[in-house]
């Protein structure tokens, strides 16, 4: 979400944190999504929701969560309406980036580096699948990170128009 934000300021889009969407549209944390309606409740909220972000005809800067690729319908239309880019990082990284971040029900175990190494085998086909754009942003600041991708993707955009 950082890096998203960062992203559209510097192109200049909307930016869309899917998962404060679904809050928002929920009137409850996603924390709390999970507590009373299970990961397969939540999961079915990321799907509306995406939808709804995706049928918007403003061009915009959207965060998914990780999770959000496992649906085969939100790849499809991920593919089909956007350019989407994999961010990619090691978990421990990912982990001190995530520090302090308590929102994340999937990472309340006693071993959240393993959990995220874990999600990230069984995501990243699906991440791959659906990518436009692979981009790995261990050795770069946010600001870097987002600089680079509006280069990338403005040229990118350039040379399919």
């Amino acid at each position: 979400s950082s890096i998203g934000r960062l992203l559209a300021a510097r192109l200049q889009r909307a930016f869309v944190d899917l998962d404060a969407w679904i809050e928002t549209d929920a009137s409850a944390t996603i924390a709390t999504i999970f507590s009373n309606e299970g990961e397969t409740g939540f999961r079915a909220r990321e799907c509306r929701a995406l939808t709804d972000v995706l049928m918007r005809s403003e061009a915009s800067v959207i965060a998914t969560g990780g999770g959000a690729v496992l649906d085969e319908g939100n790849r499809r239309a991920l593919r089909d309406a956007s350019f989407v880019i994999y961010l990619q990082v090691e978990p421990t990284l990912q982990l001190q980036r995530l520090q302090g971040d308590d929102t994340r029900p999937l990472l309340a175990t006693d071993n959240p580096t393993q959990r995220l190494a874990d999600l990230q085998a069984m995501r990243e086909p699906l991440y791959r699948e659906v990518s436009n754009l692979c981009f790995d942003t261990t050795h770069h600041s946010l600001q870097s990170a987002a600089d680079t991708l509006a280069t990338l993707i403005t040229q990118a955009t350039e040379h399919s128009a």
